[in-house]
This record gives structure tokens, C-alpha cells and sequence, in this order.
């Protein structure tokens, strides 16, 4: 495997080319070749260690079915916890990724790796992928998961800032985790122990495996989004606010800290014909959680099984956008979009009382909000449940929000 002469003679008949070698990309690399299709992934860093930490809701990590992970890519998985103005017990189950396991678990033998950029397609029915140097890939469908950038889109403006999930966060050894969390997996932490005002942020504290936890302060979503240093400074001072002292919290240690950005309100934007986008760039990234790669994961089946068993090429990129983002799923977006579009203009000290109703709300209504992609009818009850538990004064503000629209954008008091 490689981007070698023999890995570029292999691209020569390619039914598949993904430019990308994110999960995203690599989840569909691994499933269209398990199925007998010739597949060529085209990447800057094709050799690249991913170093995010991905999380899931336990029941969607594919442990059984023709593209099923190896249990032993779940690195932890405990009950979950969340606490706005009380603490909550949610239902189910949360799975940590270990990383390393994953990155390895999606590599497949028979995907020809090139290394390079793609920036464009041509069309035709000699279609290839063409690179930033002049190299052309030639083969058949092309998958797009270059993430959140589209590269290959038409066009690539959007008006106004993007909305961003930023977080910090550093690993600590479980006994000094458990003096701040108690030994639990706190989804949401939303008490403001950090002492600082300004735009809402929370605690995720989540075990990675071993003996190694993960405390990262997170801003669920900003326009644009918290800066990392004001995110520094509020885990440190939650932290010494648990107790810990300054030499137990490794913040000057890169090693030991994770830095999160990414838009969660990507514009979704007209692709090539062949073209299919996957990942973020479709996008179909949820906006109140940043989940990605377990949908990742269910997506490459549906898709390498519409890619198996449609040989017409028209049926094929007719049943692939279908597989990738069908109109219900589209739906069920639109009306998560609207829901971030609203907790963007929620006044800053309503948020924490937000979300305490939210997680007051029947258990199938959270993870119908939470999960379920494609639930039409289930992400409605779920907003209809949480607007009727909602104050007053906090109906008032989703009303007036989602009269008002998508787009806005909110500065706190100070700047935060």
C-alpha cells in the first residue's frame, strides 16, 4: 500500500476514487473494497496518525454486520452523565474510540493509495480525479472527504462566519480525573466552576483506556467560535476549583492536550457531476453534538452496497446520493440546523437552564435529538417534548429565535 508506481498502476482501473483519508473517507475506502470494487484513495498525508478522540453513543459503533469493527477499537465505555443545574443519568451507554485502533481497523489492502491533493474532476466518460500537480487519476465515481473545505465543490462562499465547536482539553491520570468527576463520564458539565463570564461552556470528562482520562473544556457552538486561549484559561481554573493543583494539570504539555475546531454549520454546496460528497462535507455533521464518524461508518455500507449492485452509471450516482444523504436525513438536518440556529441567539445565562430541561425530557426524546439521523417523525416529538417542558421565558426565546433565522451572529459581553 502506498503511492508508489505499483499503487499508481493499480488506479488505472479504479471504479471508486476518494479524495480524502479522514474516517470519512477511509470508512468508504474499506467497505467499497470489501466488495470486489476497485478503489483508489487520494490524500496530502495518506500516512498521516489521526489524533482526534472520537466518541459515540455505544449502540452505534458497528460491532456486527458486513463492515463491523473489532470490539477492541471501543478503547472505554461507561454510563453516561450530564449536569446542568442537577446531575443526570442518561440512558445508555457511551463508547470512547481508541484512535490508533480505529485508524488501523479501516485500512484495507486492496485500496491503492495516492499520495497528493485533489482540486477538481474531470468529466466525461473518461473521468479522473486531477490533482494540485497536474497528476491525473482515472476511474469511475469520485467520493469527496476532504471535509468541512469541500474542495471539490463549485463554489465555496458562504455569508458571514461559521459556527464553531472549540474545546481544550488534557489527559490526567484516572485518580486525579476522579477528583473532579467522581469517577464519571460526564457528557456535559455545564456548572460555571470556571468562574469566567461570558458565552457558556461545559466540561466533557471522558476515560480514554488504560489509565489515561481526557477533562476538556468545551463551547458547544459560537459564532464565531470561543477562542482555545479563553478555553485554557477556564479549564485551568475549573480544574483548581476542583482541587487539582497546577502541577497536576499538564496544559503546557502538548503532549497531553487536545485542541478542537471545526464548523458545525457547513453550507452545503453544489458538487460535480460524479461527485459525491461524504463526512462533513456533505454536510451532514450534527450540529449539536460535532458526531461524525459512526455515521461515517453506517453511511460507507449503505453506500458500498448501492455501488455493488448498480452497474449502470446513472443508477449508480442516483442510488450513491440517495445512500449518502437521502431526503429524510436531509430533513432531520434542517431542523437540527434551526435548532443550533436558536441556541446561538439564546441569551448566554439561559443556556445552562436549556439544557436542564432538555435532559428532563423522556429518554427516547434525548437520543432521538441526540442520534437517530434519519428519524423524521422521532427528531419532531423530540423538539415538540423538549419545547413543552421549556419556561416560559425560555419558549420566548425559541420562538423569537427561529422567527428571526439562520445567520446571525453573537458577541458576548467582553468579547466572550
Amino acid at each position: 500500500m502506498g503511492g508508489g508506481a505499483a499503487g499508481e498502476r493499480r488506479t488505472l482501473n479504479a471504479d471508486v476514487i476518494v479524495a480524502g483519508g479522514g474516517p470519512a473517507g477511509w470508512s468508504a475506502a474499506r467497505a467499497c473494497a470489501r466488495r470486489g470494487l476497485a478503489v483508489t484513495l487520494v490524500d496530502p498525508h495518506p500516512d498521516r496518525t489521526w489524533r482526534q478522540t472520537y466518541g459515540s453513543w455505544g449502540d452505534e459503533v458497528p460491532v456486527t454486520g458486513p463492515d463491523a469493527l473489532d470490539p477492541s477499537v471501543v478503547a472505554a465505555s461507561a454510563p453516561v452523565w450530564a449536569i446542568a443545574r442537577r446531575t443526570h443519568r442518561l440512558t445508555g451507554s457511551y463508547a470512547v474510540l481508541d484512535t490508533p485502533a480505529l485508524q488501523a481497523a479501516l485500512r484495507h489492502d486492496a485500496v491503492a493509495v495516492v499520495a497528493g491533493r485533489v482540486v477538481g474532476v474531470e468529466g466525461g466518460r473518461e473521468r479522473a480525479a486531477v490533482l494540485d500537480d497536474g497528476r491525473r487519476v482515472p476511474g469511475g465515481l469520485v467520493l469527496d472527504a476532504t471535509g468541512a473545505t469541500q474542495a471539490l465543490s463549485r463554489s465555496r462562499r458562504r455569508v458571514g462566519r461559521a459556527a464553531e465547536q472549540t474545546a481544550v482539553g488534557v489527559v490526567v491520570p484516572s485518580a486525579v480525573a476522579r477528583r473532579v468527576t467522581g469517577g464519571r463520564l460526564t457528557f456535559m458539565d455545564w456548572r460555571p466552576s470556571h468562574g469566567r463570564a461570558g458565552w457558556p461552556t461545559f466540561l466533557y470528562a471522558i476515560p480514554l483506556g488504560g489509565d489515561d482520562w481526557l477533562l476538556e473544556e468545551t463551547s458547544l457552538a459560537r459564532r464565531p467560535g470561543l477562542p482555545l486561549r479563553e478555553l485554557t484559561e477556564r479549564l485551568r481554573h475549573r480544574l483548581v476549583a476542583h482541587g487539582l493543583r497546577p502541577g497536576e494539570i499538564p496544559l503546557d504539555d502538548r503532549s497531553r492536550v487536545e485542541h478542537v475546531r471545526f464548523p458545525v454549520d457547513t453550507p452545503a454546496h453544489r458538487s460535480p457531476t460524479g461527485v459525491v460528497p461524504l463526512g462533513a462535507a456533505v454536510p451532514l455533521v450534527h450540529p449539536a453534538t460535532g458526531y461524525s464518524v459512526t455515521r461515517s461508518l453506517a453511511t460507507a455500507t449503505r453506500l458500498a452496497d448501492a455501488l455493488a449492485t448498480r452497474p449502470d452509471h446513472g443508477d449508480v450516482l442516483d442510488a450513491a446520493g440517495r445512500a449518502v444523504g437521502g431526503r429524510a436525513a436531509s430533513a432531520v438536518h434542517v431542523m437540527r440546523r434551526r435548532g443550533l440556529d436558536v441556541l446561538l441567539r439564546m441569551p448566554s445565562a439561559e443556556v445552562p437552564e436549556f439544557f436542564e430541561r432538555f435532559f428532563s425530557v423522556p429518554p427516547e426524546a434525548q437520543r432521538a435529538y441526540l442520534g437517530a439521523h434519519d428519524d423524521v417523525r422521532g427528531s419532531m416529538r423530540a423538539m415538540l417534548s423538549v419545547f413543552v417542558h421549556l419556561s416560559p421565558r425560555l419558549r420566548r426565546h425559541l420562538i423569537a429565535g427561529s422567527l428571526l433565522g439562520a445567520g446571525g451572529d453573537r458577541i458576548d459581553q467582553n468579547g466572550y
